[in-house]
């Protein structure tokens, strides 16, 4: 009888599933079908009603068009140039034909679309498809030492017989030592200047990166020189140089015997860096602990970032404790007398470490370790760029409650601690050199 049963349900779903589609083929006509014979295109126009009224003849990679004819519904496979395009039946009638034009730049450029029917019949409709200049992002180590291989992110390096792609520091040419579309490795030339832009030409423009080889500009520490050598708060943390060094010292965090446990936990000691304004004057003058606001401009801090270069061993992986980057004004951390009186007539805070543990204080964080559960650099330098308009967390993760202005950058503290991410117990090692804070165009 289970048989039976079986058999007989199998058999009424059957006949139930033919009757749906025979009642949903009555009741909707216009569904897609392909269509014999050929078709014919009027014009191509851009998929916006507010613009039908504008004729196309051209788009950039990745825009959508759409095409107005006859019989579209017939176009089995279309194509522009020689690189195949996605077509979506619920963008398809009869009259009209929505098509996204294909991201990959043509191999071999005849300016030309081609529907093709199911039976291989092709209709060719004149179009020309627009490669963007190159555009650049971010370069690997923007602190590479010359005569070094490093990696140029950004998207259209584009290279043609007639005019190849191109690269250079500032005026000086770089060796292309291999590329893609949206990188390019590249050796530093040996007499690359800092502070030089990095140029990327090609057939279809020029881009020039908004940010600086070896930028000097918003320097705020490098560890090795005046103004600002290192520490300037409650901890001495390690500054030192090795055979790893990008140029002289670096600041170093951890330590390969010092254990973070998987949520971060709370050890100042040997994760924290400060760097607070003040001298214990009364009144403060600052002399010899200047305001980190005496050597950059932080007015239009909301589009600048705090940029710095790192290096994680291999050996010893990160991966607990968001790096919490925390900035504060006098009124909220200097070094010095709390109650004291600076020059500007602003009340001193004081040395103290309640002013960011709490969730008013918008800071960064950062922890790269997130996205796979460990972070190492793979044993080079690497930039970090983090915008201070994503300076807004609190210490546990997150929104902040309170605000920043451009008064809140006289001091720094970076400390690797909590942030509201749980990873797992480590060892890390976690090397930092060129702090700085550049515009981000």
């Amino acid at each position: 009888m289970k048989k039976i049963v079986n058999k007989i349900s199998i058999y009424a779903v059957a006949a139930l599933s033919a009757a749906v589609c025979f009642t949903a083929c009555q009741d909707d006509p216009d569904r897609f079908r392909l269509t014999d014979g050929k078709p014919t295109v009027y014009y191509v126009r851009p998929v916006k009603a507010s613009a039908a009224d504008s004729l196309l003849t051209s788009a950039y990679m990745g825009n959508s068009v759409c095409l107005v004819g006859e019989n579209l519904t017939s176009v089995y496979k279309l194509l522009f140039n020689d690189q195949e395009a996605v077509l979506n039946n619920s963008y398809i009638t009869r009259n009209t034909l929505l098509v996204d034009v294909p991201s990959e730049i043509p191999g071999m450029v005849t300016n030309k679309m081609y529907l093709i029917t199911r039976g291989a019949d092709t209709v060719k409709v004149d179009f020309s498809v627009l490669v963007p200049g190159p555009s650049i992002t971010a370069m690997k180590n923007e602190h590479a030492a010359p005569g070094s291989v490093t990696t140029l992110y950004g998207d259209f390096f584009v290279d043609d017989p007639s005019v190849p792609l191109s690269i250079s520091v500032g005026d000086i040419p770089a060796r292309i030592k291999s590329f893609s579309k949206g990188t390019i490795d590249f050796e530093v030339p040996a007499a690359a200047a800092a502070g030089s832009p990095i140029k990327v030409k090609t057939i279809y423009g020029e881009a020039k990166s908004a940010f600086f080889y070896k930028d000097t500009r918003g320097l705020l520490f490098n560890f090795d020189t005046d103004p600002h050598p290192g520490n300037h708060g409650w901890h001495a943390q390690k500054i030192e140089t090795d055979d790893t060094a990008l140029d002289g010292n670096f600041l170093r965090l951890g330590d390969p015997g010092v254990t973070m446990n998987a949520e971060g936990g709370w050890n100042d000691s040997n994760f924290s860096f400060e760097y607070w304004p003040g001298n214990w004057g009364d009144p403060e003058t600052y002399e010899g602990g200047e305001r980190l606001t005496d050597f950059a401009d932080f007015s239009d801090w909301k589009n600048m970032a705090l940029k710095f270069e790192l290096f994680v061993p291999s050996s010893n992986p990160w991966s607990a404790g968001a790096m919490q980057l925390i900035v504060g004004g006098v009124e909220k951390i200097s070094y010095g007398a709390a109650g004291a009186k600076d020059l500007d007539g602003k009340t001193l805070a004081g040395c103290n470490n309640t002013y960011f543990n709490n969730d008013e204080l918008p800071r960064g964080l950062y922890s790269p370790w997130t996205a796979s559960g460990s972070f190492d650099t793979a044993d080079e330098w690497v930039t970090v760029t983090v915008p201070y308009a994503n300076f807004s967390y609190g210490f546990s993760g997150g929104a902040a409650t309170g605000s920043l202005n451009a008064e809140d950058f006289t001091s720094l503290t970076i400390f690797v601690v909590e942030g509201g991410v749980t990873g797992t117990e480590c060892q890390p090692v976690i090397k930092i050199d060129n702090i700085r804070a550049v515009p981000l165009k």
